[in-house]
């Protein structure tokens, strides 16, 4: 499932603990496609806390409690790491991540936890949702086979990457235009992991936000460039990404773009999509200024010029998803629309 989707899935089912037909979510997917991200995302949206638990470094009594004696009873001293209306706020999102990396004496002590809402004499509270995530076997991690009770306990989703949907969050979180127009140039490398040939570095979304923090500190020493975005996306990305980069130098003037002079298109494919990841972050910048619409007019007149069109329609697409509805109200819209009105254009 592709994050956008699960990203609404999440969401809803974060606000349907209010009307208690919430059902426990498992999030399944490969190290680095943004499984822990889409968690923080969904409490960051709705201002909640994030309560992170990771079962694999956990003892079955520290979710149980340590049983004390009172009188002739047996009690048992409720974990504080567990939500609490009072301390923690009455909603939230209980985070069981790492969940297939859990020994099974683990993951027996979480089942009344996750289908039950309760543990012994704890219960979760009402407005707090539980949500888990934990890699596949055979993503070269500590896993253990998801027990069929516990299974059984969860709605499954199987998150993969997906290019539009990392670019529209990547111009979110402002990542280096040079990494989004290298990824529409290779977007095959977004995510590359293959944990038969067992790799310590690999490109995946994770990975090229660290190529982005890469860039911004040695983005001029060309001595470490190439070794440390090696480091960050492996040998062979991080070799293309700096000849990439070092490609740039030939780039037009796209300060004369956006002001609405004439400007060729470069002939060189991998230059056209450094243009428009470039033109896109240009448009993000003016978007709050009172020059917005001639800048994204410009923006929209310079991607009718691409020899190829289904490039302008990229672009223009990238406009939508990162500045939205304000796009329609840009005057030269409808005229780049009626001239690629035959270029299906799918979201």
């Amino acid at each position: 499932m592709r994050p956008a989707q699960l990203m609404t899935i999440l969401e809803r089912e974060f606000s349907s603990t209010l009307d208690g037909v919430h059902t426990p979510v498992m999030i399944w997917g490969p190290p680095g496609v943004g499984k822990s991200d889409m968690i923080r995302q969904t409490a960051e949206q709705h201002d909640v806390s994030v309560i992170d638990i990771r079962l694999s470094q956990m003892e079955p009594s520290d979710l149980r409690g340590i049983p004390f004696r009172n009188e002739e009873n047996v009690e048992w001293a409720i974990p504080a790491i567990l939500p609490n209306a009072t301390r923690h706020g009455e909603r939230g999102i209980l985070f069981l991540d790492e969940i297939t990396s859990a020994p099974p004496s683990v993951s027996a002590a979480a089942y009344q936890l996750i289908l039950d809402r309760r543990l012994g004499e704890y219960e979760v509270p009402e407005g707090w949702a539980i949500f888990a995530a934990g890699n596949r076997q055979g993503d070269r991690g500590v896993t253990y086979t998801m027990p069929a009770p516990l299974a059984n306990r969860f709605s499954h989703f199987e998150l993969e990457a997906h290019l539009d949907d990392w670019v529209a969050w990547a111009y979110k979180h402002e990542i280096d235009e040079r990494v989004i127009g290298f990824l529409r140039f290779r977007p095959e490398l977004l995510f590359d992991f293959d944990p038969a040939h067992n790799p310590v570095a690999f490109p995946s979304p994770r990975s090229w936000e660290f190529a982005h923090r890469a860039l911004k500190k040695f983005g001029n020493s060309a001595d470490l460039l190439q070794g440390t975005l090696q480091a960050c996306v492996g040998p062979a990305a991080g070799i293309e990404l700096t000849a990439f980069v070092n490609s740039l130098d030939k780039m037009p003037d796209l300060d004369a773009i956006v002001a609405g002079e004439p400007t060729p298109v470069p002939d060189e494919i991998d230059l056209q999509y450094a243009v428009a990841a470039a033109l896109v972050g240009r448009a993000i910048r003016a978007a709050d200024t009172d020059k917005a619409n001639t800048v994204i007019g410009n923006i929209l007149d310079y991607a009718n010029t691409f020899p190829q069109r289904e490039m302008g329609v990229m672009l223009v697409s990238d406009l939508h998803r990162a500045i939205g509805e304000a796009l329609f109200a840009v005057p030269q819209f409808a005229d780049w629309a009626n001239a690629i009105a035959d270029v299906m254009l799918y979201e």
